[in-house]
Parts: C-alpha cells; sequence; structure tokens
C-alpha cells in the first residue's frame, strides 16, 4: 500500500527559472544589438522561432496539428479527449524594434503549464492546449490578428493568403516558403475556453504596485482621418484677422480629441498620433492638415457617444471658422467584454496563490478578442517596466513572469479538472 501523500493542488506552483530561461532562448532567434527582437512574420526567423517552440512541444509530449493560416496547436490529452481542450496561448511574431515578452510570454507560458502538469503526473478531464497564432503583430502584413482573426471567421483565407508586404511577398507564398501551410481548415477546431496571458503594455499595475491584471476585456477602437482645408498664404504680409490657417483651425480640434476622452473616464482614450501639414513650409500659412484621430473605451456605446463629440465639436469649428473639416472612418474595432467565468477564475488564481490584483482593460488588441467570439475566454496581465511595449527596451521582472504563469496554471485547472 502506498503511504505517498496525494498532491495538494493549491500547493501546485510552475518552475519560474525554467520559463525564464525558455524566454531567452527565443529571444536568441532575431535577437537586435540593443536587446529586443525583430522577429518579423512569416520570415526565416520566424520560422526558426516556430520550429523552437514545436521542439519543446514536442518534448513535452504534445500532439501538434497546423492549420492553412499557420496557426499551431499543441495539445496535451485530458481523460475525456471528446471535450473540447481549455487553450493558452498568444503570438511569437513581433515588431521590428520589439522585446522579449510581448507575446511570447502567453505562448511560454503555456508550454510551462503543459510542463509542470506533466512533471506532478497531473490529469485534466478535458484536454490542454497551447497555440501560437499568425501574425498577430501586423508589422509585415495586414490586417493584424490575422491568424486568430482568420480562425474566428472575421475574414477569409483567401483574404489573408492576398496580403502582401512592401516587396510585394504574399502571406500564401510565405507561408509556403516556410513550410508552414498545414492541412486543417482555420477554425474546425473546437475551443472549450482561451486564456492569454500578457504583460500589460501600459503603466498601469506598475504604477498601483500591483502584481496581476484581471483583464475584464479590450477597449472598442475607431480610427479616422481628419482633414482641414483652409488656404495657403505668405505668413508676413496676410494680417491675422484675414487668414485661413487649417492649422490653427486643427490645433483647436486635436485638443477637443483628449479633452473627450477625458470626459470619458477611467477608460476613455484619445490620441492625435500622426499629422501632416501642407505645404509645410517655414514661411507659408500652413493650407491644409490631415491628421489621425483614435478613440477608445470600454464599450462601444462609449466609443460612440466619443466620436459623436468629437464631429459636433468639428462641425461648430467648420461653422465657426469657415473652414472644411471632413472626418473619415478608417477602421473600427469593437469593444470585447471577457466571459464572467474565466475573469472570475483568474482572481480566484490570484487570490488563492496570494498575488495582489485588480481588475484592468486592455488598450490593445490581442488574439483573445477574436477567440472571445467563440469562447469563454479571459486574459491575465503582469506588469512591464515603465509600462513600455513594442520597442527593444521591453521588459518583465522574473518575479512577474512566474506569478502570471502560476494564475493562467490555475485558472486552466479549474477549467479543465482534475
Amino acid at each position: 500500500m502506498s503511504t505517498s501523500k496525494p498532491l495538494d493542488l493549491d500547493k501546485l506552483r510552475i518552475n519560474g527559472p525554467r520559463l525564464w530561461d525558455t524566454l531567452m532562448e527565443l529571444a536568441k532567434i532575431g535577437a537586435t544589438p540593443k536587446g529586443g527582437v525583430c522577429r518579423l512574420t512569416l520570415t526565416d526567423l520566424d520560422r526558426q522561432g516556430r520550429d523552437l517552440v514545436l521542439a519543446w512541444a514536442k518534448q513535452a509530449d504534445l500532439t501538434i496539428t497546423i492549420d492553412k493560416i499557420g496557426n499551431a496547436f499543441m495539445r496535451r490529452a485530458g481523460r475525456n479527449n471528446a471535450l473540447p481542450p481549455i487553450m493558452t496561448g498568444s503570438h511569437i511574431d513581433t515588431q521590428p524594434t520589439g522585446g522579449k515578452f510581448d507575446g511570447n510570454y502567453g505562448v511560454l507560458a503555456g508550454i510551462e503549464v503543459v510542463r509542470t502538469l506533466n512533471e506532478h503526473a497531473i490529469e485534466t478531464e478535458a484536454p490542454i492546449e497551447v497555440a501560437f497564432w499568425t501574425n498577430e503583430e501586423g508589422s509585415r502584413f495586414v490586417p493584424v490578428m490575422m491568424g486568430s482573426g482568420v480562425f474566428a471567421k472575421a475574414f477569409t483565407l483567401a483574404h489573408a493568403y492576398a496580403a502582401k508586404d512592401v516587396d510585394g511577398k504574399s502571406v500564401k507564398d510565405e507561408l509556403t516558403r516556410i513550410g508552414y501551410v498545414g492541412a486543417q481548415e482555420p477554425g474546425d477546431h473546437p475551443v472549450g475556453a482561451y486564456f492569454e496571458t500578457h504583460i500589460e503594455q501600459g503603466p498601469v499595475l506598475e504604477d498601483n504596485d500591483t502584481t496581476i491584471g484581471v483583464v475584464q476585456g479590450v477597449l472598442g477602437i475607431r480610427w479616422f482621418d481628419c482633414t482641414v482645408t483652409g488656404m495657403e498664404a505668405h505668413a508676413g504680409p496676410t494680417p491675422m484677422a484675414l487668414r485661413r490657417d487649417a492649422l490653427q483651425v486643427a490645433t483647436h480640434l486635436m485638443q477637443e480629441v483628449v479633452a473627450t476622452a477625458l470626459r470619458h473616464a477611467p477608460h476613455g482614450r484619445g490620441t492625435v498620433g500622426m499629422v501632416q501639414v501642407h505645404p509645410n513650409s517655414r514661411n507659408v500659412i500652413p493650407g491644409s492638415v490631415k491628421f489621425s484621430i483614435d478613440l477608445r473605451n470600454a464599450t462601444d456605446a462609449l466609443v460612440d457617444t466619443m466620436v459623436d463629440e468629437v464631429k459636433a465639436y468639428a462641425a461648430q469649428l467648420a461653422k465657426k471658422s469657415g473652414l472644411a473639416i471632413q472626418i473619415e472612418l478608417v477602421s473600427s474595432y469593437p469593444a470585447q467584454v471577457f466571459h464572467a467565468d474565466c475573469i472570475d477564475a483568474v482572481a480566484r488564481a490570484a487570490n488563492k496563490l496570494g498575488y495582489s490584483n485588480m481588475p484592468a482593460v486592455s488598450g490593445a488588441g490581442h488574439d483573445a478578442v477574436y477567440m472571445a467570439q467563440l469562447a469563454p475566454s479571459g486574459m491575465i496581465f503582469i506588469p512591464c517596466k515603465d509600462g513600455i511595449s513594442h520597442n527593444e527596451i521591453e521588459d518583465a521582472k522574473p518575479e512577474h513572469i512566474t506569478a502570471g504563469c502560476n494564475v493562467l496554471l490555475h485558472a486552466m485547472l479549474e477549467r479543465a479538472g482534475t
């Protein structure tokens, strides 16, 4: 008769140093002199990264499936393999001046969860899967979040295949070249629930000295191009009262974009990130200004209200100034609220493990946005240094990396059943 005590699952923890080492190993592929990573999607470096992650999956006895857009699914069997898998994942492609953690952490945290379950011979009722999605960043091909978007039928495989980079190379040709066109139709793959762990990519957790962000959802986004049309004239001879200065009118509207976001706190965001002044000459009054408007908030209704307020102000400004103001919608991403059960599972795991935590929202898009349209989904945030991401100096503390993965482990175990 065995005298060994059964494992207390509440005490189960991942191997933090091992997870950190895998992150650093993957970061060598495409490493930059400034300490970041440049591993653009569907390049030879991306293939090397994919090959390494799948080699780790094979070492962990995971079964691998690749679909036609190059999404990879790494499965650990459960007691009842008829159940849809409890999935986690993210992406391993980076920005041109990307960091070691954005996306990569979510994939390798999933591998570490599996390694931990294997080491302790823990069997789950439902299968566990780790996924990495093709072209989340959109830095080489658009649309962004391509792999998960095709998987969720947000756009077609044909549309994704036809996308080309600046050199005219297509997604289909590059996927084929690196050997990652799989056999499975995207979306013909059941999902029971989806969790994604990620650096916050913002400063809120660090500012609040909090370890875990329990993500409630992802902000809705509206992007516009705004053009203010005035009249070029010489800066010297033209009196101030007789000018049709497009830039001066545009700056009033730019300030209103920010003011609108401030009125709709705490999750309102308003940004003017791109400005083109014509003719952009030192001694010429600007005749036209084109600038971007980025509005975000936690619900589509709030974003729509912000849009209406900015447009109403623009109409008043046009009437007062006599200048034409045109606002054109460029793209729109709906707000995505995560599933209450998954949000609660993350919060319970963080509390059980003794980690400080707080509700959080994501101002950036993630593959979890599309997955939430298919299955109950949730996200786990950890702090990143100074809130910086999409930058070679992106950084995170090893203890936070470990904490987020421990929360992921326990949230997935709760959902998968033991």
